[in-house]
């Protein structure tokens, strides 16, 4: 069976192949880099570090690029507020991403770019958009594209242009030709810092959002490139406006397939900022060893929603340890993967069918059975080998057992100062609570002069 992918553009589950034989080229929006990343921010670097997983697994040479946005109205904001440059704000979050991915188990793709290293891209993109009439200058002396002069707008949400136009929020600006146009480079403000002003033959400025992820994929990838990923609220109008101005400025396909995962929601409504019902990595990572958050997120299909809350997140963390109870139990052997194997047939077809992580996770847990019964040291290694291939099951068994099931000493530590804060603040009941709830998770602080230290209660 050849790998099938659902492709937004056309709402279908096909056939995929790469355009370069045996070689996937693959653009992921990456974060704004103005604060610290939440948990929607880990369901998509998990959701396309599965899917460039598999594709290496299936012998593939991967060339996976996910940008950095390190320019934008929030960033100027937040740097304002904190009174620090833009790039000492920038450098922070991009350090605390990493700090944050790399707990998690992702991968970190081969090419990373930050935004303001490709400005000279996107004027570029700009002044050709301008020459085809595609983009014109305003009043109020930014850039904008001329949604109308495409035809193909539209075509990623499914929409007409009527129905954008009577689905827009944003009140007509006088700048704007039509309310659906977007800016490709935005005037200079006085108020704004120097490091966020750029010369260009359209006067000082900086560029627009959707102009970045063009130019920056266009140049790392070329102007048709295999895969584009991201999240489903970026559908429209980001992923739409890059349509736009890469497909009106090259004539080509921007990408052959459009991927979008689903949400995180928090009590049936999406996890965002804007809508202040989000939960950072740090702040789940204090409460849940990382392994269980990503177990939490990769048992679900990536383009379904996902509901958060402590029961969820406990369950996958029980879950996962009847896996490593398995591993345990019967030691595993170093296997290579033989795919004519049933299970890992099973494993291979599910994955294969638009990246299908819930039954392939269901595969580990017939394996584990198999372990339980056989004591079979190479089923053992192949539960290993194929929950590897999801980033699971790597961790010495007998270690994440006793680590508080599942808790690492990192969150552990976080716990205890965060203890240690609350007694210091008199909130007595907060360090009783943080206490109990590690007791029950198999963790028993030990208070002395010199401080507290833990041992598991196994």
């Amino acid at each position: 069976m050849s790998l099938r992918i659902f492709n937004t553009l056309s709402r279908a589950v096909s056939d995929f192949t790469p355009a370069e034989p045996g070689h996937v080229r693959m653009y992921v929006c990456g974060m704004t880099v103005y604060d610290l990343c939440h948990l929607g921010h880990a369901r998509s670097m998990i959701a396309f570090d599965v899917v460039q997983r598999w594709l290496k697994a299936s012998d593939f040479k991967v060339t996976y690029v996910r940008n950095v946005t390190d320019i934008d109205d929030k960033i100027i904001r937040r740097a304002l507020e904190n009174g620090e440059t833009i790039r000492h704000l920038t450098d922070r979050m991009i350090d605390a991403l990493h700090q944050d991915a790399d707990a998690l188990g992702i991968e970190r793709p081969q090419y990373e770019p930050r935004a303001t290293d490709f400005v000279p891209q996107m004027l570029s993109m700009i002044g050709t958009l301008e020459q085809k009439g595609l983009a014109y200058r305003a009043g109020n002396g930014d850039v904008n594209y001329s949604v109308r002069k495409f035809a193909g707008y539209g075509k990623l949400s499914g929409k007409s242009l009527d129905e954008l136009n009577a689905g827009e929020r944003v009140a007509v600006e006088t700048d704007k030709q039509d309310p659906l146009d977007f800016v490709l480079w935005k005037s200079a403000k006085p108020t704004e810092p120097e490091d966020v002003k750029w010369a260009s033959p359209f006067g000082t400025g900086r560029p627009g959002w959707h102009i970045e992820c063009s130019a920056m994929a266009c140049e790392l990838l070329g102007q048709t490139f295999d895969i584009h990923g991201g999240g489903a609220d970026l559908q429209f109008p980001h992923h739409e406006n890059e349509i736009a101005q890469s497909e009106g400025a090259n004539g080509l396909p921007l990408a052959r397939f459009w991927m979008h995962n689903g949400f995180i929601n928090v009590d049936n409504e999406k996890m965002s900022k804007s809508l202040g019902n989000f939960f950072t990595i740090r702040d789940v990572l204090k409460e849940f060893d990382a392994e269980t958050v990503r177990f939490f997120i990769v048992r679900s299909h990536y383009r379904s929603s996902l509901n958060y809350s402590d029961v969820h997140l406990n369950d996958a963390k029980g879950a996962l340890k009847r896996l490593y109870t398995a591993l345990q139990a019967v030691p595993p052997a170093e296997v290579n993967i033989d795919w004519a194997d049933p299970l890992a047939a099973r494993f291979k077809a599910a994955m294969d069918e638009d990246f299908g992580t819930p039954e392939a996770v269901a595969v580990l847990f017939e394996l584990a059975g198999e372990v339980n019964r056989s004591a079979s040291a190479e089923r053992s290694g192949l539960l290993k080998a194929l929950g590897g291939l999801l980033g699971l099951l790597q961790t010495n068994a007998t270690e994440y057992l006793q680590s508080g099931a599942g808790l690492d000493e990192a969150a552990i530590q976080a716990q205890i100062q965060a203890r240690a804060d609350a007694k210091k603040g008199k909130n007595f009941a907060e360090a009783d609570r943080i206490r109990n709830d590690l007791l029950v998770k198999g963790i028993v602080l030990k208070d002395s002069a010199t401080g507290t230290t833990w041992e598991s209660a196994q």
